[in-house]
């Protein structure tokens, strides 16, 4: 146990009190001690690849960022909740380019996408005047001798800007994804659906090359030879080909039945055996990227997916097992960082109150525990995650 020492507002330090340090800290990060810790995943051709050229990474990432941005956040400490607050105010409008739903869905598309998410704050006398989302692929951490980092170095254009946390508040947030293999980086669904990103992007490949180079008509007119004649003549080809583009062709002509004459049969074609297990395939890894991210199959049509009765308990699931979480562990983390540059104890979190697709079960939830007679209305207010009776405003208030 020690002393933590960090530097106060008046440029002098200040105790924050008796701390305890991790016994493997040394041990762990000691032989990268002061130099860069760079990612073990190339994150901008994981991106290209499984965001920018796969449709279903793509959707999965848009939809959970989406529906994570555009949840209610609340902001309360442990005597009331507050309609206005300075914090209110900063997150919806964290810069001048962004408002509340821009700046979360970057910072919550760059956690699905690389597994780290970086929040810069503008301004450290008292709480931020800004907040900024930073790319993570041009973020990398440098870590101490102790383990823990020192600064975070962000690289644009050959240029390097270092942000130091050694000392004093941090200017930046970084929130990351649990890796079970790494210290300082962590681990993206991205990255866990990317042998299903090249297979579903090798199919797609494929398909495109049989449209390409041996793609197969619907069927085929074979002349078996009539008369004498071992193929037919010019004029008549022509008079087939004709009659085929004008009378068989477009959606006018769908169903029309087709008259051959003596010599000519009709032979359809369809997919072959392997080329149906080759489609087969290619759903099978939609459905492990939509897997790795938590998004049902049903949501992102994907079909053959049978896990949920109707689209309704589907996305209920989406949002109370992928949306929900992701949301909940996001403003924990940024509330506890602005909570340590303001110095003001503030909780912000999603309201589960005011999202549809959990009307039902936050109806039960409320009628089960306000039928409790043995609860006081301070345990159910706590178990419903409101904070504690302000003064007179319950018999158990005192």
């Amino acid at each position: 146990m020690f002393d933590f020492l960090r530097r106060g507002r008046d440029g002098g330090t200040e105790a924050v009190g008796e701390v305890k340090a991790s016994a493997t800290g040394r041990i762990v990060a000691w032989p990268s001690g002061g130099r860069v810790a760079w990612s073990p995943r190339d994150t901008v051709s994981l991106t290209k690849t499984g965001f920018s050229g796969n449709p279903v990474g793509f959707r999965a990432v848009k939809l959970i960022a989406e529906a994570a941005a555009a949840l209610p956040v609340l902001l309360q400490d442990k005597a009331r909740r507050y309609e206005t607050h300075p914090v209110l105010s900063l997150m919806a409008r964290p810069n001048a380019g962004q408002g509340r739903a821009e700046l979360l869905e970057a910072l919550f598309g760059q956690l699905l996408l690389t597994g780290n998410a970086y929040v810069e704050a503008v301004g450290l006398e008292g709480l931020p005047v800004e907040l900024h989302v930073l790319r993570s692929d041009r973020m990398s951490l440098v870590p101490g001798p102790d383990g823990w980092p020192t600064a975070y170095e962000y690289r644009v254009g050959g240029k390097v800007h270092r942000f130091n946390v050694a000392e004093g508040l941090s200017p930046v947030c970084h929130i990351r994804s649990f890796h079970p293999q790494d210290d300082h980086y962590g681990l993206s669904p991205m990255q866990a659906a990317a042998t299903a990103v090249d297979v579903h992007n090798a199919a797609s490949r494929w398909s495109k090359a049989l449209l390409d180079n041996a793609a197969r008509p619907s069927g085929a007119i074979v002349y078996k030879g009539g008369d004498g004649q071992a193929h037919l003549s010019a004029d008549q080809y022509d008079r087939l080909l004709t009659e085929m583009e004008s009378q068989h062709q477009g959606a006018r002509n769908a169903g029309r039945p087709m008259l051959l004459e003596g010599g000519l049969d009709w032979k359809p074609m369809g997919f072959s055996p392997s080329d149906m297990e080759f489609q087969k395939t290619k759903e099978a890894a939609a459905r492990e990227i939509a897997t790795a991210f938590g998004v049902p199959p049903m949501m992102l049509g994907i079909p053959g997916d049978a896990t949920y009765a109707n689209y309704q308990e589907a996305n209920r699931a989406f949002y109370r097992l992928t949306v929900l979480p992701l949301a909940q562990r996001v403003t924990g983390a940024l509330a506890a960082w602005l909570s340590d540059l303001s110095g003001e104890e503030i909780e912000l979190r999603p309201d589960p109150d005011q999202i549809p697709a959990l009307a039902v079960e936050r109806e039960a939830q409320w009628r089960r525990i306000g039928a409790a007679d043995f609860l006081t209305d301070a345990e159910k207010r706590s178990l419903l995650g409101l904070p504690s009776l302000e003064m007179g405003e319950g018999d158990d208030a005192e």
